[in-house]
């Protein structure tokens, strides 16, 4: 097509196989829009193309995609605001016209498999090294690994005695997400070898980090979380993860976690043999 359709805080460049859109990066603009910058959409990945009304003398324009499609819509699950959909483009009402028109030509290049889902993903994922900041700890990501590591003022006990964790990501079946905007949000690893039962509280558990209030910001967390499912599930076709070096770990940050672990010693909460270990872990990375 090789046209533009811009829009509020968002255009779309029709190519003959894809769809380019780009996020502006003003202040109006959602956070994990401006975050996500720009994403090309192949027509292949969509399932339908929707016009309505919108708010406000606006009309709106929505591509959906197939599920499967596309690594950042299945880690979200339903649970983005609609501003924060990165398939809605919002347009005055005058333009109505030329969104149907721009519709109507969408669906004639959607792929003979729209209706069914996508068997791989079609859509690529924020591109590796990630990080966020968690309220119990720092989520890492480099492409190959995802790596937990705890903080002192948000961590229960349970994760202290389990100390810092790093998953493969062949190790790993999916990834769960909960938004940080609603109760209980968090994200979660789920290994492969993971127990059939239903898993214990985010707050527990070393495969998670739970989000708060500031704490694992929709814009930075779900990027993340779709990057780590779309290197699992390229693993699961035999594609291996990119390798990407590690930081070198900061000495200060490992003195002080040593101090909060001789803390939990001090108050019963560590054993004296899981005291020794968990510092000669930390004293190993140095």
């Amino acid at each position: 097509m090789g046209d533009v359709l811009a829009g509020f805080h968002a255009a779309w460049e029709f190519d003959t196989d894809s769809v380019l859109i780009r996020f502006e990066r003003g202040i109006r603009t959602p956070r994990l829009l401006q975050a996500l910058g720009e994403r090309r959409i192949p027509y292949e990945a969509l399932a339908a193309v929707e016009q309505a009304p919108g708010k406000r003398g606006t009309v709106v324009l929505r591509a959906v995609p197939r599920p499967g499609a596309d690594p950042l819509m299945d880690v979200a699950d339903g649970q983005l605001k609609e501003v924060c959909d990165p398939y809605r483009l919002v347009l005055p009402a005058e333009r109505d016209a030329l969104a149907e028109y721009y519709a109507d030509e969408i669906r004639a290049a959607l792929g003979p498999a729209a209706d069914e889902p996508a068997e791989r993903h079609l859509v690529a994922a924020p591109t590796p090294p990630l990080s966020f900041k968690a309220y119990d700890g720092k989520a890492s990501f480099d492409g190959a690994s995802v790596a937990f590591r705890w903080f002192w003022t948000g961590a229960s006990s349970a994760k202290w005695k389990a100390g810092d964790q790093r998953f493969a990501v062949d190790e790993l079946a999916g990834v769960e997400w909960r938004s940080p905007e609603i109760a209980g949000g968090h994200l979660r690893l789920v290994p492969r070898d993971a127990d059939a039962r239903l898993p214990g509280p985010a707050d527990q558990d070393p495969a998670a980090v739970v989000f708060g209030m500031g704490y694992g910001l929709v814009h930075e967390s779900l990027p993340f979380a779709a990057a780590v499912l779309a290197a699992v599930r390229a693993g699961a076709r035999g594609v291996p993860p990119a390798r990407i070096p590690a930081p070198r770990p900061d000495p200060g940050g490992i003195a002080d976690r040593i101090r909060h672990l001789g803390a939990l010693h001090d108050a019963g909460l560590l054993t004296d043999d899981e005291f020794s270990a968990k510092k000669a872990e930390l004293l190993a990375e140095l």
